[in-house]
């Protein structure tokens, strides 16, 4: 392995899910304080995810030219500089350039959501499970960070939540510099030139390739969905104070990111598809568990198993993906990766303002359940698949 390439995209993983967690918890209580429709409450955050899917081809395509390290780094400027202008929206009472800066925002978003494809490039590819898991686990420091800056940066400046809006940026700026001691992955040596690879199409039509990208979109539609609704439904509906709704978000993201201290080795002990159906039960746990109630207790186990469910199905799903492409194909396989979990991903974020100001919270928590349904079926389908034995022979 690659310890000084896994070190960085680490702590860059950290910075990164900082500065996500912000703008999720912090979104759409400004959003609502700034506009005078509640249902628009949540439109800068679904205005992200928007920037976030509409970013991730030309984010792949770009790095294919450029290489990873300077689309990484240039990201990072370009999130330094979206704080800043959410700063001054704060300032200045603007909804409209909080919608602005919340899209740029999105555009780095659409770049560290590749951190885990330069992990496992940074590695052999039986290693890749490990790989991914291991950089996702920076985003656990984001998950004490970032709602230590949002309560404490509340208090920051005369205006609230300036001052951790600029802490941020000065977070981006290390991030930034961190990519510069990026070493070259696998297909990224000097002179090294990426061949045509099979037609796309080829790539696509994949069962695996299919599942891979199914599972993914699921995971990160469900997640967002359920994740963007909380803390409305929390903090604006159920009158929860601000504190409790951000330990709620902070106990998800700890359960996001923590099973990745262990979810790379059992992918290889237990195989992907194992890993992956649990990570989808767990899924539909929490949303059965979301449809029993509104208390602080309802909530926070609803929450931890959405994040549990998340990492399992999408650590196997980014694992799986990786299995279906050459070196030589893989911008291009996973920028039509990005591009469908991440479209999802916007749908789900613009669907859940509305549905929680129209139809509330019981009603949210049943959309995923037919998408989990079918997530499950195409992991029956797929489960012999002579791919998966790559990254674990013995359990695929």
């Amino acid at each position: 392995m690659s310890t000084r390439n896994l070190t960085v995209l680490f702590f860059c993983q950290l910075i990164s899910a900082t500065g996500s967690i912000v703008l999720v918890t912090l979104g759409g209580i400004i959003g609502s304080s700034l506009s005078s429709n509640p249902a628009l409450a949540t439109l800068p955050v679904s205005m992200m995810v928007v920037s976030v899917a509409a970013t991730t081809i030309p984010a792949s395509l770009l790095m294919r030219r450029i290489g990873r390290r300077a689309g990484f780094a240039m990201a990072s400027v370009s999130a330094g500089a979206s704080v800043l202008m959410a700063a001054h929206a704060l300032q200045t009472v603007s909804f409209g350039w909080f919608i602005v800066s919340a899209s740029v925002f999105g555009i780095n978003m659409a770049f560290s959501q590749q951190y885990r494809y330069a992990a496992a490039e940074s590695v052999a590819p039986r290693y890749a499970g490990r790989a991914i898991s291991l950089v996702l686990l920076g985003a656990i420091g984001g998950a004490f960070v970032g709602p230590e800056l949002v309560s404490r940066g509340a208090a920051w400046g005369d205006t609230p939540y300036v001052g951790t809006l600029l802490s941020l940026a000065v977070l981006y700026v290390v991030q930034a510099l961190l990519f510069s001691l990026l070493q070259p992955l696998r297909g990224e040596s000097a002179g090294s030139v990426a061949g045509a690879g099979r037609p796309l199409a080829a790539i696509v039509r994949q069962p695996l390739f299919i599942a891979s990208v199914l599972c993914g979109t699921a995971a990160y539609g469900v997640m967002t969905l359920i994740m963007t609704a909380t803390p409305l439904s929390m903090h604006i509906n159920d009158g929860y104070a601000l504190d409790e709704t951000a330990r709620v978000i902070r106990s998800h993201v700890i359960a996001m990111y923590l099973p990745s201290l262990v979810s790379g080795f059992l992918l290889e002990r237990f195989g992907t598809i194992r890993l992956m159906a649990v990570g989808a039960v767990a899924l539909l746990g929490a949303c059965l568990v979301g449809l029993q109630g509104h208390s602080m207790l309802h909530y926070w186990w609803a929450l931890v198993l959405l994040g549990v469910g998340w990492n399992f199905l999408y650590v196997g799903g980014t694992t799986m993906l990786t299995l279906t492409y050459s070196l030589d194909e893989r911008f291009r396989a996973q920028a039509v990766n990005e591009f469908s979990v991440f479209g999802t991903s916007a749908t789900a974020s613009l669907l859940a303002g509305t549905v929680i100001h129209l139809y509330g919270w019981h009603t949210l928590v049943l959309l995923p359940l037919p998408l989990l349904a079918v997530t499950l079926i195409s992991l029956y389908f797929v489960r012999g698949n002579s791919l998966l034995r790559k990254v674990a022979p013995q359990a695929a």
